[in-house]
């Protein structure tokens, strides 16, 4: 049986990444060994989207309310790029330390985490 999923994210500085994901989002986390940590990560979905070209691959963090969010990241020296439509909800976008970015949104669609908990 499944029962879970492992989420990985590349990056050009994996320490400072991963301290990010450690004491800004405050992700608890394990080490599993030589500082190798792994996290916990909030309820998730999965959705899969045509692709033209290559493959790739995204991670989005969910909240509910965005401007919020962003609010209380910026008091941790965070910036987020600024808030964009979608059909789907309201995003920006998280510039890491290593270089990469994450997405943040508020959804405005019917979500599946509601179907886990049941």
């Amino acid at each position: 049986m499944i029962f879970g999923a492992h989420v990985i994210v590349y990056s050009q500085d994996a320490a400072a990444d991963r301290a990010f994901f450690r004491d800004v989002l405050e992700f608890p986390c394990v080490d599993a060994g030589h500082g190798w940590l792994i996290f916990a990560l909030p309820p998730a979905e999965l959705a899969v989207h045509p692709a033209e070209g290559g493959e790739r691959h995204e991670l989005y963090l969910m909240c509910d309310d965005l401007k919020a969010q962003m609010s209380a990241l910026g008091k941790k020296g965070v910036a987020c790029s600024d808030v964009q439509g979608a059909r789907w909800g309201s995003i920006t976008k998280i510039r890491l330390p290593g270089g990469g970015e994450v997405g943040l949104y508020q959804p405005s669609h019917p979500t599946a985490l509601d179907l886990a908990s049941s």
